[in-house]
């Protein structure tokens, strides 16, 4: 049997009178890349939100369990040192440190300066170009660059679980397909993934299982290489 990382349940947000996420209830076990997929405003990056406590001031209700412990009043700081991490839509990286100094941010949890400086040459190989501009502030990068330095800024904390928050968005088809790469590469290293991503045909044929998000519901969910061929999922979200 799995072991479970993450479980929400009944998850219920609301903003003054707006109902963002109204009851779902989802979870994600050791070693799965799962994806949450859905129309823009269906509830996804709130979902992630409130996984991470990081959500602005709103009534949240429902359970939400990480490595089988209740979070709720646990800090974003400290599900962190906890081993979650997650790359926020729109990258968030640190504009006005280099690159190298992003890096280790996402390592200040870890004391460890051997391994900390393998893991800053080991996420250089896999992205050369980071290597190359090592010495650059973040907020002079291309957006897919910074897409590559969140990704690997958030790796650098050895997370027991990774969320990814639209990592393809705004980029360019190439670049598309390199993050994809690194996101199924990370996963074959048993690195568990929650991936929220709106270019639906790449996560569903990157990830194990997936959940279908409108309007607020989780109106479908199972194996994701099913809901590739699922006529439903292929009209709304596939365009075919």
């Amino acid at each position: 049997m799995a072991t479970n990382i993450l479980k929400v349940s009944n998850l219920k947000v609301a903003y003054g009178g707006i109902q963002a996420v109204k009851g779902i209830n989802l979870d994600v076990n050791d070693g799965e890349l799962v994806t949450l997929i859905g129309a823009n405003g269906a509830g996804k990056t709130t979902t992630l939100k409130a996984i991470t406590g990081t959500l602005p001031q709103c009534k949240v209700e429902g359970e939400m369990h990480y490595l089988g412990e209740h979070t709720k009043g646990t800090t974003s700081f400290n599900l962190v040192k906890q081993k979650l991490a997650m790359v926020p839509e729109g990258r968030g990286v640190f504009t006005r440190m280099s690159i190298q100094e992003n890096l280790l941010m996402g390592a200040y949890t870890r004391d460890d300066k051997a391994g900390i400086a393998a893991d800053i040459e080991k996420w250089f190989t896999v992205f050369p170009r980071l290597k190359e501009r090592a010495a650059q502030m973040a907020g002079t990068l291309s957006g897919g660059e910074q897409q590559m330095l969140a990704m690997a800024r958030a790796l650098m904390s050895h997370p027991k679980l990774l969320l990814l928050d639209e990592p393809s968005m705004g980029l360019s088809p190439i670049m598309v397909e390199k993050i994809f790469e690194v996101i199924r590469n990370v996963s074959a290293q048993g690195i568990t993934i929650l991936l929220v991503e709106q270019n639906a045909k790449l996560a569903l044929e990157a990830a194990h299982r997936a959940y279908v998000m409108d309007s607020g519901l989780v109106t479908m969910s199972g194996n994701a290489k099913d809901m590739l061929d699922d006529p439903k999922v292929k009209a709304a979200y596939l365009g075919e």
